[in-house]
């Protein structure tokens, strides 16, 4: 089973809000997920993200592959080089 961190899109039309979710692969964007580790909001200015560091580390050392912008809320929080 390939598992990845990614965004699932919650909120209103026009005014998406993510929670950061660790889910398989097969699975849909907004469909069944694993647990749920953070959240991301782009409406605000600067965007605003929290993430439990705990959570994702276990899950990258358990082989969770990131998206592209999950990867990059990981970096600015610091947690991956």
């Amino acid at each position: 089973m390939a598992v990845k961190i990614r965004l699932r899109r919650m909120g209103q039309k026009k005014a998406p809000f993510y929670r950061i979710v660790v889910a398989d692969s097969r699975s849909p964007r907004d469909g069944r997920f694993i647990e749920e580790i953070g959240t991301y909001d782009p409406n605000t200015d600067p965007s605003t993200f929290k993430v439990n560091e705990e959570l994702a580390k276990k899950w990258l050392a358990n082989g969770a592959q990131p998206t592209e912008v999950v990867s990059r809320i990981f970096k600015q929080t610091g947690i991956v080089k």
